[in-house]
């Protein structure tokens, strides 16, 4: 799914950063880099500064959970998102931030994949899919977006619920635009992600076009406050 024939905008090529040199850990997103974060959204969407924040919230939120959302749909193979192994760069224009995981990231596995016997030192072995989906939502959400989502609420007057919201429709999105290569029902894949992060009640997911499923959020990104307001296929205030 991250290979070299596939270039997503968000993300390092082949998605783990071999050299480090110019990247940044995303730790720093919480301190001294979160007003290069937030000023690059007011630039890019001439947003006001809530705006900007939720916008910029739903970007890196999104691109962020990817690796592990499909990691686990796919594989049951999840990547520990914690900031310290998460690195950053602005230097690409075309996406808000680009991210990339530390080429030696600490991968959860379950007891019986191949990878738990490989004696790899960056494997973590869980005895079942509950212990992985606890790893999953600790590295993810209490270790990485937690402090993000508060030292944002700190800067700009936006509530927690909102955000979360995106964290929501983000791995809903995730996991139905890679419907057709992943395994088992999309939805049921949807309602245990979201169920282990604790952000289940803040979506609906509904009949789409064709027959497929689509999202339709019970927060609002407040992309409809832009100076071109713009409203989301699955916007709330519809």
């Amino acid at each position: 799914m991250f290979g070299t024939s596939t270039q997503l905008p968000g993300l390092a090529p082949d998605l783990l950063v071999p050299d480090a040199t110019d990247w940044m850990p995303t730790t720093q997103l919480a301190g001294a880099q979160l007003e290069t974060l937030l000023g690059s959204a007011r630039q890019r969407w001439n947003a006001q500064p809530h705006a900007a924040a939720a916008l910029a919230w739903k970007a890196y939120t999104y691109w962020l959970a990817l690796p592990a959302v499909l990691g686990w749909a796919s594989a049951r193979r999840v990547p520990l998102l914690r900031a310290d192994d998460v690195l950053m760069h602005f230097r690409d224009s075309r996406p808000l931030v680009t991210l990339g995981l530390r080429h030696d990231i600490p991968v959860a596995v379950l007891a019986s994949d191949p990878l738990a016997l490989s004696g790899l030192p960056q494997v973590r072995v869980m005895p079942d899919e509950a212990a992985l989906l606890a790893a999953f939502r600790t590295s993810l959400l209490d270790e990485h977006l937690t402090p993000l989502l508060e030292a944002i609420h700190g800067r700009v007057r936006i509530g927690p619920r909102t955000l979360l919201g995106s964290v929501s429709s983000g791995v809903a999105y995730a996991v139905l635009r890679s419907a057709d290569v992943l395994p088992g029902s999309s939805a049921e894949t949807i309602g245990t992600l979201l169920g282990a992060l604790g952000v289940e009640d803040l979506i609906e997911l509904v009949p789409g076009r064709n027959g497929k499923l689509d999202v339709q959020r019970k927060t609002c990104c407040l992309a409809f406050t832009l100076p071109s307001p713009k409203v989301c296929a699955g916007c709330c205030i519809k």
